[in-house]
């Protein structure tokens, strides 16, 4: 842990980030650095009990939910989600990939929810961002980092089905909104809000009291503010305490719409290494959470997605690895990185849970510096 504080202290130091949290957890033993302030001006030290916005860490709480529904008999795998979704009954799609929008073919089978849970709906960001049909999708699949500018649900569905798909479904792994589908899908299935339903099935259960769509006016002195890098190494505000996560949005983000802390995540992880049971309260069967990290990709469709995914696979709601290519890389390791700078991860075969939150965003798909070395670091005290 003495080399994780170096790092961290040292990007603060030289003012790439304002401050971090990091975390490392074998069992029952939990070492917690943190490093600078919630603020490029200081004005409060970045504490344990910092809270983040999570970005697309919330992907894995969001699969989760939807495997709940599952296991009630409220979904099932191989169910084709226009029963929830009737806005997505006759999706067309883009003949071939890098075909105008016009030049479309209707989809050769109904969108399933196991497609939704692998992101594997035939919506979602390639490695090419250049293609018609993905610059159609940046239209509704905005920004995730900016969730005020999102419209309603409901509004939001119906300008989804007027894009075309970029592949058929089933066919490749897509990233980002397969996930916010998921949410939509939880509400309509349940007939809860997506907030109620995690709150009541999910967060209130494992204790996580920080972790929610917004957060309230009381606990906002712990909310960190949110930045961008620019060319020049400065930090540009995005985000404060007082900004867009001080109220309920619009659009309830199931791919990231998110904030939590350090502990909350790590209840969240300990419920998924338990077998998804957490103080003798049982949420997921174990079945489930192994299909949650279990690899569903082919070797063609990882070969695919090699920009966000660096060649390894993914399960329900996050990454799975499946080759050693990295010191940091388990096979079996389960969890991903967030957009405003946070990354979440289980290692199931040795017990270890790696969480690291920050406040710069990310300027690609690619991990940031601080993440990599943070994961290296982490790699060495979990061995």
């Amino acid at each position: 842990m003495n080399t994780l504080h170096d790092i961290l202290h040292r990007y603060v130091d030289d003012g790439r980030v304002p401050g971090a949290v990091a975390l490392v957890a074998h069992g029952d033993d939990v070492q917690v650095v943190t490093a600078g302030s919630v603020d490029t001006e200081g004005t409060a030290p970045m504490g344990r009990d910092s809270i983040f916005r999570i970005a697309s860490i919330t992907k894995p709480i969001t699969a989760a939910a939807v495997l709940m529904l599952v296991e009630e008999g409220r979904l099932t795998l191989d169910a084709p989600v226009e029963r929830w979704l009737p806005e997505l009954a006759k999706p067309n799609v883009v003949r071939p990939p890098g075909a105008p929008v016009d030049d479309v073919v209707p989809a050769a089978r109904p969108i399933t929810v196991e497609d939704l849970l692998s992101s594997r709906t035939g919506w979602g960001f390639p490695d090419d961002f250049s293609l018609p049909a993905v610059q159609s999708l940046f239209t509704v699949q905005k920004d995730g980092r900016a969730l005020q500018d999102w419209p309603d649900p409901d509004t939001w569905l119906g300008l989804l089905a007027q894009v075309p798909m970029l592949r058929q479904p089933g066919e490749a792994w897509l990233y980002g909104t397969s996930s916010d589908l998921q949410g939509i899908l939880i509400a309509r299935a349940s007939g809860r809000t997506l907030p109620d339903f995690l709150a009541e099935r999910i967060l209130g259960p494992l204790g996580m009291k920080d972790t929610a769509f917004e957060v309230p006016r009381a606990q906002r002195h712990r909310f960190t503010s949110s930045y961008t890098p620019s060319p020049d190494g400065s930090l540009n505000l995005s985000d404060a305490p007082d900004g867009q996560w001080s109220r309920s949005p619009r659009f309830h983000s199931g791919g990231g719409g998110l904030v939590s802390t350090a502990d909350d995540w790590l209840s969240f992880a300990r419920m998924l290494l338990a077998g998804g049971e957490a103080d003798g309260h049982r949420l997921l069967t174990p079945t489930s959470v192994r299909r949650m990290t279990t690899d569903h990709l082919t070797a063609e469709q990882r070969a695919g997605a090699t920009l966000f995914l660096e060649g390894q696979g993914w399960g329900y709601g996050g990454q799975v690895d499946v080759a050693p290519t990295d010191p940091w890389n388990v096979p079996g390791r389960y969890g991903w990185v967030g957009g405003t700078g946070t990354t979440a991860h289980i290692v199931p075969a040795t017990g270890t849970v790696a969480i690291l939150l920050s406040q710069v965003a990310m300027e690609s798909p690619t991990p940031t510096p601080l993440m990599r070395d943070f994961w290296r670091s982490a790699a060495g005290a979990s061995r």
